[in-house]
Parts: structure tokens; sequence; C-alpha cells
């Protein structure tokens, strides 16, 4: 029987949330070991975020400490980019891997699990991309990502006076192309598939198909795009969320930055 959809989580202020590396949390970390799940974004959780996408690449020490924590537990990669760039960062065996904001789905080595959601809609995305790197090429620090099923418009490098300007480009091609979805980050806009999936979906696929419970799932996220793995845990798994700034959350606890989620992990690992 399928877990079904959760209803809207209670939302509170990141900033208010409790801190995971209380040791008043150590009755999770137990559940978590004893049959749970890791799940974990890749940009602003376990690397920084920088200037430029292909400029994320993984701290030596976050990847020992993800291989130890993968010698004692699953872990997964829940990412935006795709399945091939996020493991050519993380550069470890034995993971699984959610790319593409949930859709496409490669299960742990020897599981047979794998999921595309978005093929059909290749040739959208294909001229979709083709417009915004016209639309956008006249505006300085515009950078137009195509990943295998989405195109994100990065604005970090475009002065804020310009911004709004790539915020109605977007709008326009995003119109021209009704059967994608607009969705948005930390400065930047992305384009993808309007089906009814998202990351919540994917992790949740994927504990389902592993026969692992949600209430032993632990998911660390910083993005809004993460909001949906917090809804779909609240209530059964632990969300955390990376924030050092207030914004609504459905996590329940809190971390600053990737130095602490990796000595969070560690504490897992241990």
């Amino acid at each position: 029987m399928r877990t079904p959809i959760p209803g809207p989580a209670t939302e509170r202020a990141t900033l208010a949330l409790p801190w995971a590396l209380d040791p008043g949390h150590e009755d999770r970390w137990r559940r978590v070991r004893a049959g749970g799940v890791v799940c974990l974004d890749y940009d602003g959780t376990l690397t920084p975020i920088v200037e430029r996408p292909e400029l994320a690449t993984l701290p030596a020490a976050m990847r020992a400490t993800l291989r130890r924590l993968a010698a004692a537990l699953p872990v997964a990669i829940v990412s935006g980019r795709d399945v091939a760039v996020v493991a050519g960062f993380v550069q470890l065996d034995g993971l699984a891997y959610v790319g593409s904001h949930g859709l496409d789905i490669v299960g742990f080595p020897g599981s047979g699990l794998r999921r595309e959601l978005g093929l059909d809609f290749v040739p959208e995305l294909d001229r979709a991309e083709r417009r915004l790197r016209a639309e956008t090429a006249a505006v300085a620090g515009a950078i137009v990502e195509r990943k295998r099923f989405s195109v994100s418009t990065h604005v970090r490098l475009v002065a804020p006076a310009e911004r709004a300007r790539v915020d109605a480009l977007v709008g326009r091609v995003r119109r021209a192309h009704p059967s994608l979805r607009r969705e948005g980050g930390k400065l930047v806009h992305e384009l993808r598939p309007d089906i009814e999936w998202d990351k919540g979906r994917a992790v949740r696929w994927l504990l389902e198909a592993l026969g692992r419970d949600l209430s032993s799932a632990l998911f660390i996220g910083d993005d809004l795009t993460d909001e949906s793995v917090f809804r779909v845990l609240a209530g059964r798994g632990t969300g955390i969320v990376v924030a050092d700034a207030d914004r609504p959350t459905a996590a329940e606890l809190r971390l600053s930055h990737p130095g602490e989620v990796r000595t969070l992990l560690e504490r897992l690992a241990s």
C-alpha cells in the first residue's frame, strides 16, 4: 500500500527551529541508525553555494565523511542537478541518486531501481533553452544552465538592478512553453516539466521501493525546492533545513552551514 500524500505541514521560521546538533536529539539519531535512509541535498548542504554552478566541488573532508556514513547507512543524494553531474562531484560508489528535482532516480547499486520522468518533455526543454539563451544574451552575468529535464537561469552574477529584467524574460519564455512550469530557488529561475512530481514524491517513492519506513528517514536540504521533502517527512521522519536567514519552512530542525552538516553526519557515521 502506498503512503498517501501528507496534508500541508506546519511551517515555522527557520531561525526559530531547534538546533540539530543539540544533544537532546540523540533518540532521533538512534532511530536513523537502526534502519533509516539518509537523504541529502547537494548545493548549499554538502557544499557552499558558489557563483557558478560548475564550481560547486565537494570538499575532500565532506567526501570522507560521506564515505564513512555510506559504510554504515544507505545514503541518497537528492539534487536539482543531473544525476551524472552530481555523481561526478560526489565521486563515491554505493550511493543512490535522485536528480533533476526527482525526475531521474537511480537506486542503490544492485537494487535495480531506476525511474525517469520527463522524457517526453525534452524537445520542449530544448526549445525553451534556445530561447532563454537568446533572450538573456544581452544581460551581463546571466547564466543559462541546461539539465536533462530542466533549464535553470542563474542571476547570482547579474547586477541587482537587472534581476527583475531576467525575471520578466524567464516569465515570457515560460508563457511560450505552457507544458513547462516555473520554480524558484536561491537566485535561480528554473523551467521544468509541469507534472505532479518533485523531490518529495521522489524520496517517498525511493523509500517505499526499498521497503523503508518514513519514520526513520532523514533529509537535509537548504533551498525552497527541498520543502517538498520536508512536507513528506513532517510528522514522520526528520527534516533539517540548512539556513542562516529567516524564512518559512516545514523542516523540524536547523543547521547553519555545510560545516555543521558534516558534524552531524560524522555523529551518524560513528
